[in-house]
């Protein structure tokens, strides 16, 4: 995983500057930036849950249980997403973890240039929920989330959601 230690904004793009020391004054240490790539296949959702889950847990980020199961489904749509939909123009992808002191935001880029847009529920079909879970989820977190095109003709998704609960009277 590639540490590239920022905060700020939890937008993609929103951290600003990225410093040459990633860790200025005031940093906490679970605070940063770490990004990974994987192969476009359906081995890389398990791959990528465990791989955010360790990386939460070894930086000790304080997230809650409820957040992390959150988070790690969500990771799980959005790679599921990639690996279904983008693997052909897209052989690998990439899942990007950024942290601060009050948020967790996590993306998945690949190089396809479809942007996909959140289904509404049909109880006929069998798939086809993911990005509306997603959406939910993040809704539900207090977060939010978004899909941008990437200069290399790709799009990112992501989500940011904070780590403290949305409703003040959540455990």
């Amino acid at each position: 995983m590639d540490d590239q230690g920022r905060a700020g904004d939890p937008r993609p793009g929103g951290g600003g500057h990225v410093p040459d020391d990633p860790r200025s004054p005031g940093t906490l240490p679970y605070e940063g930036v770490w990004r990974f790539t994987a192969a476009a296949v359906d081995a890389s959702v398990p791959h990528a849950r465990r791989a955010v889950r360790e990386l939460l847990v070894r930086q000790g980020v304080p997230i809650s249980d409820d957040l992390l199961q959150g988070l790690l489904l969500i990771v799980s749509e959005l790679v599921t997403n990639a690996v279904k939909h983008a693997a052909l123009l897209s052989p690998t992808l990439a899942v990007e973890v950024a942290v601060g002191a009050e948020w967790v935001r996590l993306s998945v880029e690949d190089n396809h240039p479809y942007r996909p847009t959140a289904l509404e529920t049909d109880h006929g079909r069998l798939g086809g929920r993911g990005l509306l879970l997603v959406r939910e989820i993040t809704r539900e977190a207090g977060g939010v989330c978004d899909v941008e095109h990437t200069t290399t003709g790709g799009k990112v998704i992501w989500a940011a959601l904070p780590l403290k609960p949305a409703n003040p009277f959540q455990r």
